[in-house]
């Protein structure tokens, strides 16, 4: 009985904790809330494989880091994640500030390779996904009779009524092109049953332990590094780099994500062949 006390204060005060990174006052769950939460993981803690990389090597870690771990990143190396760890964790929190929410699954080019979280507020639900590298600053709306549309400069996502099994279809747009989506299966799930999924993307051969993506979202803005290519996004203006050499991209992480410059290295190190993880 002793233990499971200390176990709950101790996630408790990394609720807060994730709560002080966030800026964030614990408030009752409400629309608003919910909108201030999502707004400010995407512009505070970004999608960033950096952590997955260094992980592995440090730890052999295979498979996402547990909560303190997540969050002592967050605090002292400036993490965040890829989808599983940033968007579970949200879901964490949000059930710790009382949200009626569930973890479900969403199916890309494999089945459930990105999950998401789906909250019921006023009998409406809403989907949250703060781990998709995408300009989701406010909760996506399931209840719809037409199309949700997001423009953000050449990009455009398409949220589509749910279809008859009350699936939800999220369609991305670069330059008018299709380039990937997903959808979302409202069943609710547990971590556990996407164990194989999360330990697969650890493998020397998987696409985020073969390629650097970092993107961190700001006031009509976001910033990207995308193997060796720096997009800038403010205001409707599109700026692209491609840096010439490995030196000058861990200089340009340390610079612009102020991830210390030892563990860049170290997780860079291990990539031999940059290959494509997003377009």
């Amino acid at each position: 009985m002793v233990k499971y006390m200390l176990l709950l204060n101790s996630e408790s005060s990394l609720f807060k904790e994730y709560l002080n990174i966030l800026n964030v006052s614990i408030r009752k769950p409400s629309l608003d809330a919910l909108k201030e939460l999502t707004y400010n993981h995407l512009t505070h803690i970004p999608f960033e494989n950096i952590s997955k990389m260094y992980y592995k090597k440090k730890f052999n870690l295979c498979y996402i880091p547990d909560f303190e771990l997540y969050i002592e990143g967050i605090r002292k190396y400036n993490f965040g994640g890829t989808c599983y760890s940033n968007n579970f964790y949200f879901n964490k929190l949000l059930k710790f500030l009382g949200y009626n929410v569930v973890l479900c699954g969403a199916d890309m080019s494999a089945p459930d390779v990105h999950i998401v979280s789906i909250i019921e507020i006023d009998k409406k639900e809403f989907i949250a996904d703060v781990g998709y590298a995408a300009p989701f600053f406010v909760p996506l709306p399931r209840n719809l009779s037409t199309e949700y549309q997001i423009n953000f400069g050449y990009d455009k996502y398409i949220l589509f009524p749910k279809d008859s099994n009350g699936f939800s279809r999220l369609k991305f747009f670069r330059n008018g092109d299709l380039k990937h989506g997903y959808i979302v299966n409202p069943k609710s799930r547990t971590l556990a049953e996407f164990d194989c999924v999360i330990k697969a993307s650890f493998e020397d051969t998987a696409t985020f332990m073969n390629s650097l993506l970092i993107v961190l979202f700001g006031n009509n803005s976001s910033k990207v590094i995308h193997n060796f290519s720096v997009i800038e996004f403010k205001n409707d203006n599109y700026k692209k780099i491609i840096l010439p050499n490995e030196n000058k991209l861990v200089r340009e992480i340390v610079n612009e994500f102020r991830i210390p410059k030892e563990i860049v290295m170290e997780s860079l190190s291990q990539i031999s062949n940059y290959k494509d993880a997003w377009n």
